[in-house]
């Protein structure tokens, strides 16, 4: 527990600060239970770097009432040599935590999850953040036409500083900090606002219990208009940083209901690569509660998620599918996957081999496959033919989805099983019977079974 009369003493040059908290009395920020001993620090679940104002025009105006206490200044002297302070005094009873990398935090399927690798803030790091460019003149977001020095690049720059130190110290005592960084995402210099956001989403990276921090405290609604700033870091660091938070449950509701999902929309169509590829995992965070995924899909999702498969780097492909992935397990949104034109590309990928980008393709394709409309799409871009190559020539697990979606286009439509023949299926699906892993045996004999019926109506019909 950190008293302000402690670290008025580590902030004499800031005068905001004194002036924040008087000296009449001293002013405990967090009183924690009397049976904690000791700090308790939970370590967050990283991914890559997860209802009533979802339909909203538009959240990205400047925040209403600025807070008087907003600091222009975010010097060292105020944050670095604080957590400084509060790192040498956690250090003698304090182990610094390692974060964990867990592979399968998207909770999707059990095949999807053999695919996705994802790990949260893998746009930035430390290295990044130490070596930001200046913005550039006329900014969107209050910068001013010369570019400005970044505020406490000190504690940006640090690398072991930065792990090591934010690893020590406890939620209570980070909440001045917290609250301070809050305060600079309303400051009217974009520096300001772009090295706030930039520590709020290093503090949120790693660790739980400063993501419930950090979600308390106000932040989200202070980061949503950054994800609309026109200068590329610092709207880079605020979706990053909401990526962050959105990993916490009980924050997921919090940024949904403040408005982020248009505003997260919107750097999918206008950010750079990685604003965009971490946009596109906090859709798929909050797309982790079944109740958001349907209002996701309605703001204009699917299209801008499209267009990043399509034109996105492999991470940023990777990305877009496990998204359209958790978002099509609902019906409506295949049919506007589906309407987007997401078949073709997810066609395409299907013969992009060694990357994990065919495996994903097919899973979604399988997906699709579900609904009328899905299917034909899968006929009519020459999805036959691509899955019957990737059982001749994929992985075990891409055959395994591959003959899987096979079962799905020709389990009910005696024309499409005729067209499958036409493809050269059967020698294939046949090896596959006798070769495959044992989910992929059983659903080729399945397949060829039905292959076996009559198919009088599939001989008349045209391709």
């Amino acid at each position: 527990m950190v008293s302000v009369e402690d670290s008025r003493s580590h902030s004499h040059s800031n005068p905001n600060i004194s002036a924040r908290y008087p000296q009449t009395r001293p002013y405990y920020y967090y009183t924690p239970p009397p049976s904690s001993a000791a700090i308790n620090r939970s370590m967050g679940r990283s991914m890559r770097t997860i209802r009533s104002n979802i339909f909203k025009t538009d959240h990205s105006g400047p925040i209403s009432e600025r807070s008087v206490n907003v600091s222009e200044n975010l010097t060292d002297s105020v944050i670095d040599l604080r957590l400084g302070e509060l790192a040498t005094k956690s250090s003698g009873n304090s182990k610094s935590l390692s974060s964990s990398d867990i592979d399968d935090i998207l909770d999707v399927s059990r095949a999807f999850s053999d695919f996705s690798a994802c790990s949260s803030d893998i746009s930035g790091e430390l290295q990044r953040l130490a070596t930001l460019p200046e913005p550039g003149p006329e900014d969107g977001c209050g910068s001013r036409s010369a570019p400005e020095p970044e505020p406490c690049s000190g504690f940006l720059q640090r690398e072991t500083f930065s792990t090591e130190i934010i690893e020590s110290i406890s939620p209570e005592d980070l909440q001045p900090t917290v609250k301070l960084c809050v305060d600079g995402l309303q400051s009217s210099s974009i520096a300001v606002k772009r090295s706030a956001a930039a520590k709020l989403r290093l503090l949120a990276k790693n660790r739980a219990d400063n993501r419930a921090l950090i979600g308390e405290s106000g932040a989200v609604p202070a980061l949503i208009p950054l994800l609309r700033c026109s200068d590329p870091m610092t709207q880079e660091h605020a979706v990053t940083a909401l990526l962050n938070l959105s990993l916490l449950d009980s924050n997921k509701s919090v940024i949904t209901n403040a408005g982020a999902v248009k505003a997260l929309i919107y750097v999918l169509k206008t950010g750079t690569e990685t604003s965009k590829q971490n946009a596109a995992c906090a859709l798929l965070s909050l797309a982790l509660v079944d109740e958001y995924k349907l209002s996701i899909g309605a703001c204009g999702a699917i299209p801008p998620l499209v267009a990043l498969l399509i034109n996105g780097s492999n991470r940023g492909k990777k990305d877009a599918l496990t998204t359209l992935y958790k978002l099509c397990s609902v019906s409506l949104n295949k049919e506007r996957a589906v309407s987007a034109g997401v078949v073709r590309p997810l066609v395409g990928l299907v013969g992009e081999q060694g990357t994990g980008l065919a495996e994903k393709a097919m899973v979604v394709l399988s997906s699709l496959a579900g609904i009328e409309m899905g299917r034909e799409a899968i006929i009519e871009e020459g999805g036959l033919a691509a899955l019957v190559e990737a059982i001749e020539d994929g992985s075990d697990k891409g055959k395994e989805f591959a003959v899987l979606t096979l079962l799905q286009l020709c389990g009910e439509s005696v024309r499409n099983r005729g067209l499958l023949v036409r493809e050269g299926g059967i020698p294939p699906l046949v090896a596959l019977s006798q070769t495959g892993t044992a989910k992929a045996k059983h659903k080729a004999e399945t397949l060829l079974g039905y292959l076996r019926e009559p198919r009088h109506e599939a001989s008349s019909s045209s391709p």
